[in-house]
């Protein structure tokens, strides 16, 4: 029985053709690991943080654009299967969606480029506040930081000088270039690609140190990434600093957020729902415990007669 089963594995062979046409199997034999499945709801799986899964559907052109895009809302569910998802997802405001560029290149040797920004703005697909920038003819959508304002003018350098730069808020360098210490955000996990990290309003990372070719940095929640140089980042905190600490204030706020209501009342638990209420424990009372005295004891130094009869 054995010596058929080595036989049967002896005789199984794997084409090219089979391979191309099964990329699990090419994958797998060249170890690259599994086939890399694009999430349900992400409508451009190439970008750095798509819109969320679920919510919404972007329908991206091919080419950049800051015209705002349209939106279809998916309120919570499967935009193949229909089914629902997400639970409390569903009716919310309409809006458009502003195409943000993440990328930010400029010369590797010179003088750095310069734009200016021409209106700072809300969004609603995100949260911090974005900045609509322009240089010639060209205009763009950058995340706006804690400071920024209409008539600034922020640089984009590719080039690492042998001494760190004094940076303003705004400019992106690449993480060689800054020294240490600096606030920054959007920064490229692969160089080239695109901000990665730090994207959420009033959150920003640090800059620690160097580790030999790298450069550490501290995420806003406290993990320390070694990134290469020649990764980019943006200087500066993020804008909407207070997002936090926003107050709802009404239903009626929540269900403008996209949050579907909820019965607002108290549902008693019986166990039907794998859930019991049991009975409140009686009353402790609780009860001083006094401390005991101590006892003292009274020492004489009265001198008694000895007795005669004793023989010393």
């Amino acid at each position: 029985m054995a010596l058929r089963i080595c036989q049967a594995f002896k005789n199984l062979s794997i084409s090219s053709s089979d391979a191309l046409a099964n990329p699990l199997i090419m994958q797998t034999r060249h170890r690259m690991g599994p086939p890399i499945k694009k999430l349900i709801g992400y409508d451009q799986p190439d970008l750095p943080k798509p819109s969320g899964a679920f919510w919404r559907k972007v329908h991206f052109p091919e080419n950049y654009t800051v015209e705002p895009l349209e939106v279809t809302r998916l309120g919570g569910r499967d935009p193949v299967t229909g089914r629902k998802i997400l639970k409390r997802v569903g009716g919310g405001l309409k809006y458009k969606y502003h195409w943000i560029q993440w990328k930010r290149e400029g010369p590797k040797e010179g003088p750095p480029l310069v734009e200016k920004v021409m209106l700072i703005m809300d969004d609603w697909c995100r949260t911090s506040k974005i900045a609509l920038v322009a240089n010639g003819k060209e205009m763009k959508y950058y995340l706006a930081t804690e400071n920024m304002k209409p008539g600034d003018l922020i640089r984009t350098s590719m080039h690492i000088p042998r001494i760190p730069v004094n940076p303003n808020e705004g400019d992106a360098y690449p993480l060689g270039a800054l020294p240490m210490g600096t606030k920054i955000h959007c920064v490229e996990k692969f160089t080239g690609t695109g901000g990665y990290y730090v994207h959420a309003a009033g959150s920003s990372a640090t800059i620690l140190r160097k580790m030999g070719d790298k450069v550490v940095v501290q995420l806003p929640s406290k993990i320390e990434v070694a990134l290469p140089p020649e990764n980019m980042c943006v200087v500066g905190r993020l804008s909407n600093i207070h997002n936090d600490k926003m107050h709802i204030g009404s239903p009626n706020r929540l269900r403008e957020l996209g949050y579907r209501p909820r019965s607002g009342l108290f549902q008693l638990k019986t166990g039907r729902f794998g859930r019991k209420i049991y009975a409140l424990p009686p009353v402790k009372e609780i009860v001083q415990e006094k401390k005991e005295e101590p006892e003292y004891l009274t020492l004489t130094l009265s001198v008694t007669k000895r007795p005669s009869n004793i023989i010393s």
